[in-house]
Formats: C-alpha cells, structure tokens, sequence
C-alpha cells in the first residue's frame, strides 16, 4: 500500500523551533514526529512512501534515507514554491496507486489506517477524510446580543464541539483531475471542487488519540501525552 507524507511546511506556529529544523523531525519522547509516522504505517502494511517536501528537505532526506530500516521504500518530491496539501500530489501523479493515503508529517494518531483504508475501498468514494471530535474550551465569558444592543446570552467559560478533519486522507486517483501540476491548492480546496463536481466524499471516525503538532502548547501536550501512552501509539514490533 502506498501513502504520501506531507512534510514542506515551514511550521510557522511552531518558530522558533521550526527555523532550522522541519517540524516532522521534532523529537516526541525519544523518537522524531515522522519516525513514528512511518513506524505506524509500516506497521499497517504501507510499504511503499512518497515524502512531499520543501522547507529545509535535505535534512528530511538525510534522516529517512531510502526506507530501509523502517523495511519499507521512501522517495521524495520537492516543491521549489509553496503548492499547499494538494498541489504537491499533481506532481507525484505517474506514482500513484489507484488509492493511496495523504497525510501530514506532523500529527500523532492512534488512528487504525488500515481500517480506515479498508473503510474507504469499501465506499467507491472518490475521497474519505479522517475526522476527530474535538471539544474547544473558551477561557471568556461569551455575550450573544440581541438586535436591539441588549445582551441576549451570557455564557461563562463554554466549551464546544467539533467534528474535525485530522489531517489523514485517501484519495482515488481520480481525484487527479480536479488538480493542475504546479497550482497551488489545499485539500479543503481540493473535497469542495470533488463535491461540486458530484463526486462522494466520505467520511471515517473512530475511537482513537489524535494530537495535532501546530503549535508550541499543543506540541507539548503531544509530548506528555506520547510518553504517558507509548504503547499505544507504536507497534509492538517497533
């Protein structure tokens, strides 16, 4: 099976960590981000992995190699501009399977991603994006106002919940033609085009962990929460 690791961000929210070093190399516990992607993939039976990359590529490439000691066979692709999610998959497209995983470098899941890639061969979609539900707690008192300037609702401290994408998607090829080599688009971008077009778009949750690495409190909640459950996270094997 195949998948493409999104790992050319510049990792903005992350500086100044993120200025010589790619944010899919920072150490979680004793392992870099993107070696426990791979560990996990591997695990799930993807073999075969196509690393997008930009920003500060070679030391990507010096630090994954060809795959081999993850038993597995990694090549890459550069953008030379920004192309966002999307755009870097037109450039890998003689490469592809006919479904295949694109999913960023920087997150840690206990996603199952071989359930999940059977979930969606099972659909015919065109596209499934993995999704998370997420509570988001506001630390103000929130004011809802009425027309009249009258205050309506008052809410201290209220926490909501989202249904999120996490950053892991499968994609059939088809997906190819609603992508122009050398365009910059993003994957939202790129669902509301198959959508208008009238293909399916589904979507696959489950119970799992699942952190995004954006920025520095997040990255240290990663840290704490992968040292805590580490087991879950890595293979057995690993």
């Amino acid at each position: 099976m195949q998948a493409v690791i999104l790992a050319g961000g510049r990792g903005t929210r992350l500086r100044p960590y993120t200025v010589t070093f790619p944010k899919p190399l920072m150490p979680i516990g004793d392992l870099p981000i993107l070696e426990i992607v791979l560990r996990q993939l591997r695990a799930a039976g993807f073999d075969r992995i196509r690393i997008a990359t930009g920003h500060l590529s070679e030391l990507v490439r010096v630090f994954c190699g060809d795959g081999s000691k993850w038993k597995m066979r990694i090549e890459y692709s550069h953008e030379t501009v920004p192309l966002g999610t999307a755009g870097p998959i037109a450039l890998m497209a003689g490469e592809l399977d006919e479904n295949f995983l694109v999913m960023n470098g920087d997150l840690l899941t206990t996603l199952n991603y071989q359930r999940a890639f059977e979930h969606h061969l099972k659909s015919g979609a065109a596209a499934t994006v993995c999704v998370f539900r997420r509570d988001t707690k506001i630390d103000f008192g929130v004011i809802e106002v009425d027309g009249s300037g009258n205050l309506a609702k008052y809410t201290e401290k209220p926490t909501f919940d989202f249904t999120v994408s996490m950053g892991i998607n499968f994609f059939h090829r088809r997906v190819l033609d609603h992508l122009r080599p050398g365009e910059r688009t993003d994957i939202p971008d790129l669902i509301l085009k198959l959508i208008a077009s009238g293909e399916r778009v589904a979507c696959y949750q489950e119970e799992c962990r699942w952190l995004d690495i954006g920025r520095a409190d997040d990255y240290l909640t990663a840290t704490e929460t992968f040292v805590q459950f580490q087991h879950e996270f890595l293979p057995s094997d690993g």
